[in-house]
């Protein structure tokens, strides 16, 4: 009978991680499908953006294994992980405030430059309001539509997980009704991975 994990696009077992002397991950181990969801959920200070930090190679781990469709990345950079396909999304969008909302996305896709057309037609097909405010500064945006920004940059990298640290945080209901819609269609129409 086959390994499930072999079906998995993200395999983590055993991780520990922390900072300086502090242990943060004790043992950590999940599985994220091919086109499919995990959230993992906790309260302020359990490990979660730690958690994100080291898969995406911001940390690294002390001991455990983190596999991505089959190939061990635990000690990858985040320039090998993000050419590997894992986008992170960190917490606080982070937008460029100088920059429009097109120079924010175009520069999402500077890991793929021939692509980055297409890519941007399908981040303002996911998000219909971004194509509305293309050349409005990134920081005169609402919340909600910042964290939409930040999203579609991420989709520039044409990431296969996305990542994405506490991304409803501060938004208003509405807001967070058309972000967690536009999450699910990224899985079912796009394919991306969460």
């Amino acid at each position: 009978m086959p390994d499930a994990a072999a079906h998995d696009l993200l395999t983590i077992t055993e991780l520990h991680a922390g900072y300086g002397r502090s242990t943060v991950l004790r043992g950590i181990s999940l599985s994220v499908p091919a086109r499919g969801r995990v959230a993992v959920i906790g309260p302020n200070g359990a490990g979660k953006s730690t958690l994100l930090k080291t898969i995406s190679g911001l940390m690294r781990a002390r001991s455990g294994t983190i596999r991505f469709d089959g190939a061990e990345i635990g000690s990858s950079g985040p320039e090998r992980v993000v050419q590997a396909g894992i986008v992170q999304v960190p917490e606080g969008r982070q937008v460029f405030p100088g920059l429009s909302v097109a120079e924010n996305l175009w520069l999402g896709g500077y890991t793929r430059p021939k692509r980055r057309g297409e890519l941007l037609e399908q981040v303002l097909e996911i998000f219909p309001r971004l194509r509305e405010r293309l050349s409005q500064p990134a920081d005169s945006l609402s919340g909600g539509e910042q964290q939409m920004l930040a999203i579609g940059r991420g989709m520039m990298a044409d990431p296969r997980l996305l990542m994405l640290d506490e991304p409803t945080l501060g938004l208003a209901p509405v807001m967070v009704e058309q972000v967690m819609q536009a999450l699910s269609n990224l899985v079912r129409h796009v394919g991306i991975a969460l």
